[in-house]
């Protein structure tokens, strides 16, 4: 696993807001664990020279990865963002905004979806699962990129139902 996987992986875990997330493979073994004094922890072996580095907050010295940025909201003020509905995700896998690569998103911000429209896939398990709107109304906003692994019950869509 090369170092920018690494942190696109960290990226992901503090958007989601997981907790822990454990991957081991022949060459790696990955930690990455959301507290207050150690928030990464990895191990490399195999034919690397085995590793670890914490992220301290309590110790400027110590080396850190670079935090996820914040997502903008669309809308200012947490009470307008209460009245927009979520399309999350009935499963674990990897999001996809379209079809294929050449094709284009099945909708986009601004676009009107109605329930029952195919908004994304979800690949899971070499299966690919097609996501219908669940109620109508306006995407306002698209809360993950192509291609990222989401969780079971992750919003995926922010929708203006009036």
């Amino acid at each position: 696993m090369k170092t920018k996987e690494i942190r696109d992986l960290i990226d992901f875990i503090s958007k989601s807001g997981l907790n822990e997330v454990n991957i081991e493979t022949d060459e790696l073994k990955l930690s990455v664990k959301r507290n207050a004094d150690v928030q990464t922890q990895i191990i490399g072996s195999g034919a690397v020279n085995p590793e670890v580095v914490h992220v301290d907050n309590a110790n400027p010295s110590v080396p850190s990865i670079p935090a996820a940025k914040p997502e903008e909201d669309i809308t200012p003020g947490e009470e307008q963002t209460n009245k927009y509905a979520e399309i999350k995700s009935p499963m674990i896998g990897t999001f996809y905004r379209s079809s294929n690569p050449e094709s284009d998103s099945f909708i986009k911000v601004g676009d009107t979806v109605s329930s029952g429209q195919t908004v994304c896939i979800i690949e899971a398990m070499k299966l690919f699962n097609e996501i219908e709107a669940e109620i109508s109304g306006t995407i306002i906003k698209v809360l993950v990129e192509d291609a990222s692994p989401v969780e079971y019950d992750q919003p995926l869509f922010l929708v203006d139902p009036a």
